[in-house]
């Protein structure tokens, strides 16, 4: 066995080797020693504590027993078989997940992850309705392939839009904080659309029951019941993305069921295997199954329902469950709550913050009382954020956001004292953004 390699190997062959997603070939990436728990260090010894984990998928932090266990049980048996082939795994994991999405969903069709979950959930829907045209948000992300990737409302669709995608349509986010709005004036402005667009041509209506990625934007209390209400009355089907907002980041199995809806189709990902395996899929209703009960569902992938995924899934799945972790997302996302809003308050940079559960973010402003952005969207030129990202990082707290947004994602069993350590370090950093950016003393 050849001896580990150093540092400086290790990034000079990423740099010679490697093309990392969403970044370009001269970037330098942080090198990633070790993980344990809520924490990974790097070569050079230095500790960050995951504050995103990772892309909001590690929802377990690093090194957890059980699930590494059932990965090695699994591959004792076999690694793989093909996704025509039944066995114990995969059927344990569809029922649980059948069982956690509850009443009206009937089963599941597996993918790798999140992109192409919503890409099978993209083809179900125009299959099943017989309609081509797709509705979703601006300020969303669902994917980077060719239909995921059109149906995302943020500025990474655009590369996908040459030649552009047919049938993909947007309209506007419940963003409370920036435009105010009721949940009944959203909805009159998307049902007005509809009609405009032709409620025959709409195939699905497709929406992060919590936006994730473009900054934690929770929908007002009866929004996605009216979006519900309304999808029915257009025979449109409702897809809802849970990649981010599912398995317990929001304190519910899923985003959705904090508004008592039942959706068509349900898009998984990320927390469902925490990311040992990679693993995703769809939940569809009791009628989409009974469509593809006598119709061949026209779409495959190799690893659909991967042999050491599914284990994963089932041994995450259980340890949510045995150690009560939805339950305790909900009594810590109270104290992350109070330390955003304390924040807010404190710092003359901080416009907004949003939370549910551990699913959080701090929106940053030139000026509260205006709300003017820190940066301009999809604007900012002089790196301002990225400045911000690096002061993070230099304060071993680690994250990600978009544009103005510091999203906080932390492991979902991060403790209390482990929450305000990382605070320390936000609370630093955003008093670096009030004096030296925003020039206040």
């Amino acid at each position: 066995m050849s001896p580990p390699l150093s540092k400086e190997e290790v990034l000079a062959l990423d740099r010679q080797y490697n093309q990392h997603p969403w970044l370009p070939g001269s970037a330098a990436p942080l090198a990633i020693a070790r993980g344990e728990g809520v924490y990974f260090w790097d070569y050079d010894g230095k500790r960050y504590i995951d504050m995103s984990c990772q892309l909001s998928c590690s929802n377990l932090g690093f090194r957890v027993q059980e699930i590494e266990d059932a990965i090695l049980k699994q591959m004792q048996d076999f690694s793989y078989v093909a996704p025509a082939h039944a066995f114990e795994a995969k059927s344990v994991l569809a029922k649980k997940l059948v069982e956690l999405a509850g009443e009206g969903f009937a089963k599941v069709f597996f993918t790798c992850g999140g992109s192409d979950a919503n890409e099978a959930a993209l083809n179900m829907a125009r299959t099943v309705t017989g309609r081509s045209k797709i509705l979703s948000r601006y300020r969303s992300y669902h994917g980077s392939t060719l239909g995921s990737g059109n149906i995302s409302g943020d500025p990474r669709r655009f590369a996908l839009e040459n030649p552009a995608a047919n049938g993909f349509l947007k309209f506007f986010d419940p963003y409370v904080y920036r435009t105010g709005g009721t949940a009944q004036t959203y909805l009159d402005q998307l049902e007005q659309q509809i009609q405009y667009e032709g409620p025959a041509q709409i195939a699905a209506v497709v929406v992060e029951s919590v936006t994730g990625a473009n900054g934690v934007i929770i929908p007002p209390e009866g929004y996605l019941q009216g979006l519900r209400a309304l999808t029915r009355k257009y025979g449109i089907l409702l897809v809802c993305d849970e990649v981010m907002a599912g398995f317990g980041r929001t304190g519910r199995a899923f985003g959705y069921q904090h508004w008592g809806i039942t959706p068509d189709i349900v898009s998984f990902a990320k927390g469902v295997t925490c990311g040992y395996v990679q693993l995703g899929g769809v939940l569809v209703s009791q009628a989409v199954a009974e469509y593809y009960q006598d119709t061949v569902f026209q779409f495959g992938l190799t690893y659909s329902g991967h042999a050491l995924a599914c284990a994963a899934g089932v041994a995450t799945l259980e340890y949510y469950e045995n150690n009560n972790i939805f339950a305790r997302v909900t009594q810590l996302g109270a104290v992350l709550g109070a330390l955003l809003e304390e924040q807010k308050q404190k710092h003359a940079c901080v416009g907004d913050v949003r939370y549910i559960g551990l699913f959080s973010a701090v929106e940053l402003v030139k000026d509260k009382a205006s709300k003017e952005p820190l940066v301009p969207f999809n604007g900012d030129k002089a790196g301002v954020m990225k400045k911000i990202f690096g002061q993070l990082r230099a304060h071993g707290f680690s994250t990600y956001g978009r544009e103005n947004n510091i999203n906080i994602t932390p492991p979902l069993n991060i403790t209390e004292e482990q929450l305000r350590e990382a605070f320390v370090a936000l609370d630093a950093v955003l008093h670096i953004v009030d004096t030296e950016v925003l020039g206040h003393g």
